[in-house]
């Protein structure tokens, strides 16, 4: 078969399927392809109308595949429709979806064949496959007839009520429907939203949401109960949900919450963290004293939208972009700059978009985006409407500093082949001009050389720009006046010509000779010019013939008789106006008195403004703020209350039935004691999580036994996210001796609760996070203190310790007690002590002499056995005027905050005076979360001191830069970690080491070979090596294995370490972590360490 042939059958089988018709060979190619396109009798979707009525069920499953593949490619298979109902009560599962496909489709265009088979719907459900009944909910609800109301109403009722939550979800999609159809049905519709509201599915919270903002919008009193919880289900709700979530969550706060822009406000900074953390501290001074503070909720909303601005749907980050900036107070709206410039690297539709909101953002807040101005420079990709924008936002971000920047750019604009870009920019130039007062000249200059330019477009806007900026100062111009007017026969644009002709008329008496010249030529050429030039050219005729009318006044009469009888009608009425206003007659001698100071009044300068400078007044993100006009459906933001209402209405009573159930888990009465105790483990584990992020979070609940995850999961899912770690933390302690992180929360504790006492921090953690919060501590102490009861039974059998645990049980606890009241008298005092690394040692040992009973062996962080002492300069006496610091890493905790690496600073005075007033000034950026040590108040010339530091590194190596301050003098310092310094030790038996590497295999697992100089080095040596370069603690290991673990300081990200030597001094080097930046940094140090020894 010839080439031709091929290609012909080709198309003949192509054309068929398009058709939606079976590809058979044909005996003659032209002809197949001839019947497939071009035959009038052809009977279209014959073939599938045979499948589907078929008696084989696989037949009809190819048919419907094909059927919803015409749908998708966007064909019209609407004649399909009976053959396609009689199918819906086919047995078969996959059958019947695509059935379900195919009629939420064509269901309104085929209402009375849909209505035939409305039983079977209803049949369907109550279908056993969840699929199958949210189908038939979506298809009855696409049924548009008011006749079938009440059904689709009643199985929208029962499906608000199915187990699953996806049939749920549909219900939700489905009152938005019959919302449209039926408006009276409104009432009955708000309850079911109500109960649906209080869905605790992640899956449902978005839908439910979208049909509250369809239906009843000004329902607020709604969202109340809910608050809490669609704030902490945020981030794990479908990204479009999260988009409506966050667009109601924000009309909901401004009628709720005070506003936090107030003038003079001071913001609580630690708010933050007594709301979050269960402990809060109470040296940092009363919150009473001070104007403002935050609403709780209001930071709720806030902390649990900041992680969506790393989103990858644009959507979601230009939506929390908006709460920002509706919502947050003004020194936190920074923190959205970098996600909304990140971006911009995005499709151009995104990129246009997010522009405009830029454009708003950057009229108010310059300082937002200057950082980044280079991101806005204009590409020649870029198309122009896309350029206009960027155009715009430099434009809003020049001041005195970059304006010579922007002009430089600027005038590679202006070159641009984009015509309309290349008028743009010289439009922006003199806004430049005009915003900035030194550089008025410089533009105005560069303006007039564009005059001389080949390009029509740019010398007629360059004439209009000039236009403008001359009315601000026409007296020290009148040179540039007159080289434009040299220049005006040349240039054709009608907008210049006429520009040009009213600055004539504007300033006449300064170029008395050269206007009637200008005049003259006009009378020339008047009848072929543009409508605006001809309206321009009548009043310089009037005004120069009240100024110079021996000169003017005959060409100012032919001027008005040629405008008289001009085609159009605007030109006539201005010519019969003028005349009878300029020339004396006896009829309208009233208005001719008045003429001069009616045609040559002083004229304001015009102010050249954004485009966007009123699109404030709409909300960011919107389609009415991107139109700059009042879409249909937008709903206004309103003004922030001026008394916050009352803020008890979000608090949700779910404590009774939560008290009734906690004596079902604990079988035993536990102790008070125990209790009191195991409250304040689960307080420490609250504090940790709550700093440690999201990672610390999965990781914990994921190492919880079965049973106490079933059990925290149920209780806390409606709780806020932190209560929600405290829980999942909480029962990976009730695991007994498998998972003990225990030991390590009571190895902790003393450290922690020197801050403050355990009841109080208790009740500020049930206060602040609601009573759900308060429940869940309540289920977790609980279960807490049942496992250690299992923990001693346990170990009863083991060489009878029963009687010797109980014993030391209570009177470590009551030592403890003690020992925290001494700790609370002289916390405070290492910061400004001359030699605290003393205090801080004899805290330590004290510390460690403490020995709880029922502590597991496994996971407690202990001090390390080695701890190096590199000294690092922080600044040398030349730079800092005589005063000098020193600082190294004692891997010791931190006694400020368990999140904080500890630094201690030596300070020596190398000067030849005393210096006074050492601390610590401003610190970069400004959120970082250091603990400074108490001002020095005087040092003597050659003494020195030495103090200490808490640092939240936040687990990152990025150096903390600060500025040591003297009474005098500032010094800017920074303070960078190795990657070892942000880990404390761990300790873990072998077996438990394996299984928490078990958990983090796959992308948490890292490795590397080595080859160490000697082959045989001994282990001592080895564990001297790591521990030179990381903090972590040496796990008991069998021949050639070196097993390390430890936490991350900040996280408490669990990091395990597994070294197997091989022969001839090879060796495996593995890491185990969730913190995939610490793993490859740690790899890489160690193996500089190992290969050198």
């Amino acid at each position: 078969m010839s080439t031709t042939a091929l290609y012909n059958d080709h198309g003949g089988a192509e054309a068929a399927v398009e058709a939606g018709q079976e590809s058979t060979p044909t005996s003659s190619s032209g002809s197949g392809a001839a019947f497939g396109l071009f035959s009038a009798d052809f009977k279209k979707n014959e073939d599938l109308k045979e499948m589907l009525e078929s008696t084989k069920e696989s037949l009809k499953l190819e048919a419907m595949k094909r059927v919803v593949g015409l749908i998708a490619k966007g064909k019209n298979a609407s004649e399909l429709f009976p053959a396609v109902v009689k199918n819906v009560a086919s047995k078969n599962i996959e059958l019947k979806k695509l059935v379900y496909v195919y009629l939420v489709r064509y269901a309104e265009e085929q209402q009375d064949l849909a209505l035939l088979s409305i039983s079977t719907f209803q049949r369907a459900l109550k279908d056993p496959n969840q699929l199958i009944r949210a189908s038939a909910l979506r298809v009855l609800s696409s049924i548009r007839v008011p006749i079938i109301v009440p059904i689709m109403m009643l199985a929208i009722k029962e499906a608000a009520a199915d187990l699953s939550p996806y049939v749920r979800k549909t219900s939700a999609h489905a009152i938005q429907k019959l919302y449209s159809l039926d408006p009276e049905q409104k009432e009955q519709l708000i309850e079911v939203i109500e109960k649906l509201l209080k869905d605790k599915s992640t899956l449902v919270a978005g839908s439910v949401v979208m049909a509250f903002e369809e239906v009843c919008p000004d329902r607020i009193d709604l969202i109340h109960k809910n608050y809490r919880k669609l704030c902490n289900l945020l981030v794990d709700v479908e990204e479009w949900g999260q988009v409506v979530i966050i667009s109601m969550l924000t009309r909901y706060a401004r009628t709720q919450f005070v506003s936090p822009w107030k003038e003079g406000a001071e913001f609580d900074e630690n708010n933050e963290k007594a709301f979050y953390d269960s402990d809060s501290e109470g040296k940092r001074g009363p919150v009473e004293e001070k104007p403002y503070v935050m609403d709780p909720d209001h930071r709720l909303l806030l902390r649990n939208t900041k992680p969506l601005l790393q989103s990858r749907n644009t959507a979601v980050v230009m939506a929390v972009a908006q709460l920002y900036w509706h919502l947050a107070p003004k020194h936190e709206v920074n923190v959205v700059t970098k996600s909304l410039v990140r971006l911009l690297r995005s499709h151009r539709e995104v990129q246009f978009v997010v522009l405009q909101n830029i454009a708003t953002m950057s009229i108010q807040r310059k300082g937002m985006f200057e950082p980044y101005m280079k991101s806005f420079y204009v590409r020649s990709t870029d198309t122009t409407h896309i350029k206009t924008l960027k155009l715009e936002i430099l434009t809003n971000l020049a001041n005195e500093a970059n304006i010579s920047t922007i002009l430089r750019e600027f005038q590679t604009y202006v070159k641009s082949q984009d015509k309309a870009f290349a008028a743009a920019t010289i439009q922006a130039i003199g806004r430049c001009a005009t915003n900035i007062t030194e550089v008025t000249d410089t533009c105005l200059n560069g303006l007039v050389l564009l005059l001389s330019n080949r390009d029509e477009t740019v010398v007629a806007e360059s004439v209009v720009v000039i236009k403008k900026l001359l009315q601000t100062q026409p007296t020290q111009h009148s040179d540039i006046i007159k080289h434009m007017a040299k220049l005006f026969d040349n240039i054709t644009v009608p907008m210049a010509r006429a520009s040009i002709l009213w600055l004539m008329g504007e300033y006449c008496d300064r170029v008395p000779k050269i206007a009637p010249d200008v005049l003259r030529k006009m009378a020339k050429t008047f009848t072929s010019e543009e409508d605006i030039v001809k309206l321009q050219t009548v009043n310089l005729a009037a005004k120069l013939y009240l100024t110079n009318s021996k000169q003017t006044k005959l060409l100012t009469q032919y001027i008005l008789n040629l405008g008289k009888y001009d085609q159009n009608y605007d030109i006539r009425d201005r010519t019969r106006f003028i005349r009878q206003l300029i020339v004396p007659s006896e009829k309208g001698g009233a208005l001719n008195k008045y003429a001069r100071r009616i045609l040559l009044a002083p004229k304001p300068a015009p102010v050249l403004e954004s485009a966007f400078k009123d699109r404030d007044r709409f909300q960011l993100g919107t389609l009415s703020h991107s139109l700059n006009t009042k879409a249909t459906g937008y709903q206004e933001l309103s003004d922030w209350p001026v008394v916050a209402p009352d803020q008890s209405v979000r608090n949700v009573e779910v404590i009774e039935p939560v008290k009734v159930r906690v004596p079902l888990v604990g079988k035993s009465k536990t102790p008070k004691s125990d209790k009191f105790y195991s409250d304040e483990e689960d307080e420490k584990e609250d504090g940790e999580s709550g700093s440690s992020g999201d990672e610390d979070g999965s990781s914990s609940s994921s190492s919880s036994s079965s049973s106490s995850e079933g059990w925290s999961g149920t209780e806390s899912e409606g709780s806020s996210e932190e209560s929600g770690r405290s829980s999942g933390d909480s029962g990976k302690s009730s695991g007994g001796s498998e998972d003990s992180s225990d030991s390590e929360v009571k190895k902790k504790t003393p450290l922690k609760k020197n801050k403050s006492p355990p009841a109080a921090a208790a009740d500020s953690d049930s206060e602040e996070n609601g009573p759900a919060a308060s429940s869940s501590s309540d289920s977790s102490s609980s279960s807490g203190s049942e496992s250690e009861e299992d923990s001693d039974s346990d170990f009863s059998p083991k060489k009878n310790q029963n009687q010797v645990k109980a014993k030391p049980k209570v009177q470590v606890k009551s030592k403890t007690e003690v020992s925290l009241l001494d700790l609370d008298d002289f916390s405070p005092a290492p910061a400004g002590a001359p030699k605290p690394s003393a205090v801080s040692s004899s805290l330590l040992s004290d510390l460690e002499g403490l020995s709880l009973s029922n502590v597991p062996s496994s996971l407690q962080i202990t001090p390390t056995s080695f701890g190096p002492l590199d000294t690092h300069e922080l600044l040398h006496h030349m730079t800092g005027k005589g005063l000098s610091a020193t600082y190294h890493f004692p891997r010791q905790p931190c006694l400020y905050e368990p999140s904080m690496v500890a630094v201690q600073l030596i300070v020596r005075n190398r000067s030849d005076h005393a210096l006074e007033k050492i601390h610590v000034g401003e610190r970069s950026p400004a959120s970082l979360n250091i603990h400074c040590f108490n001002t020095i108040e005087r040092l003597e010339p050659e003494a020195s001191v030495t103090v200490s530091m808490g640092i939240d590194f936040s687990d990152s190596t990025q150096a903390a830069n600060f500025q040591l301050c003297t009474k005098e003098d500032q010094f800017s310092v920074s303070i960078q970690p190795a990657v070892g310094e942000l880990l404390t030790p761990t300790t873990l038996t072998e077996q438990d080491f394996c299984k928490e590497q078990g958990k983090l295999l796959g992308m948490n697992e890292t490795s590397a070979t080595v080859t160490m100089a000697t082959a045989n080095a001994s282990s001592q040596s080895i564990n001297q090596r790591v521990l030179s370069v990381a903090n972590v603690g040496v796990v008991s290991s069998s021949q050639n294995m070196c097993r390390f673990a430890g936490r991350t300081v900040s996280s408490g990200a669990l990091v395990l370490i597994l070294l197997e030597l091989k022969e001839s001094g090879a060796a495996l080097l593995t890491l185990h972590t969730e913190k995939s930046v610490v793993a490859s940094m740690l790899l890489r140090d160690l193996k500089q360490a190992l290969a050198s020894l």
